[in-house]
């Protein structure tokens, strides 16, 4: 892959965003919500549709951190990083082999929603230094976790693959977000934010040591 087409693959943060907002938030849930509570009245709390936000604030979804390995519960839905792992090429089919100059970075996740059936938007992988990939196109979603419904008090497991490079892996975070909905009407998206728990140690031999085929073929 060219280093153009790479700059087109990445969303760059902008400046003051994210990272400087994340600094902001309790580990547990977003700071704006310690706001809120001071805000409650004795006859019963406010909504947050109420609350005047700047067009900044209505912008930045609530984020809730976790770190790979622990139910991170982002409200509407919780989500749970188990495992990560590179490769040169994934498998799709018997047939089909797609393969990269780069790495495939596959991250399993298990998942579920508290009210609703839900499927999450495409996430995407947040770098330290605020670059961001998608989720690879070379992986349809149906075969990602975005092809699932994920069901009240149940788990669904999947992968999201992402296309990066060795650089990009070293402490790096996916984020999930949740679906637009008509029966949530929120000025701010839940999502969250889990540490795929990568250093350095683990980041060079994701780089160095990729498996030669990855299989998400149905099985």
């Amino acid at each position: 892959m060219t280093a153009t087409a790479q700059q087109q693959q990445q969303e760059a943060a902008a400046p003051g965003g994210r990272r400087a907002a994340r600094s902001r938030r309790n580990r547990k849930g977003p700071a704006i919500l310690n706001a809120l509570a001071g805000l409650v009245l004795a006859s019963g709390a406010i909504w947050i549709q109420s609350m005047a936000m700047s067009p900044d604030d209505m912008d930045m979804p609530l984020t809730y951190v976790g770190d790979k390995g622990e139910e991170v519960d982002a409200g509407r839905f919780s989500v749970k990083v188990e495992g990560v792992d590179s490769a040169r090429s994934i498998r799709l089919t018997a047939d089909e082999l797609v393969r990269t100059d780069l790495l495939f970075l596959v991250v399993n996740l298990s998942a579920t929603s508290k009210s609703e059936p839900l499927r999450f938007q495409e996430p995407y992988l947040l770098t330290p230094d605020g670059t961001r990939f998608k989720a690879t196109d070379k992986v349809g979603n149906i075969l990602t976790l975005s092809n699932k419904y994920v069901q009240p008090g149940m788990r669904s497991g999947g992968s999201w693959v992402f296309e990066v490079p060795a650089s990009a892996l070293q402490g790096s975070s996916i984020i999930v977000q949740a679906p637009t909905s008509a029966l949530y009407v929120e000025p701010l998206i839940p999502e969250a934010e889990v540490d795929l728990g990568i250093d350095e140690a683990l980041a060079k031999q994701l780089g160095s040591a990729p498996k030669d085929v990855y299989s998400l073929e149905a099985k």
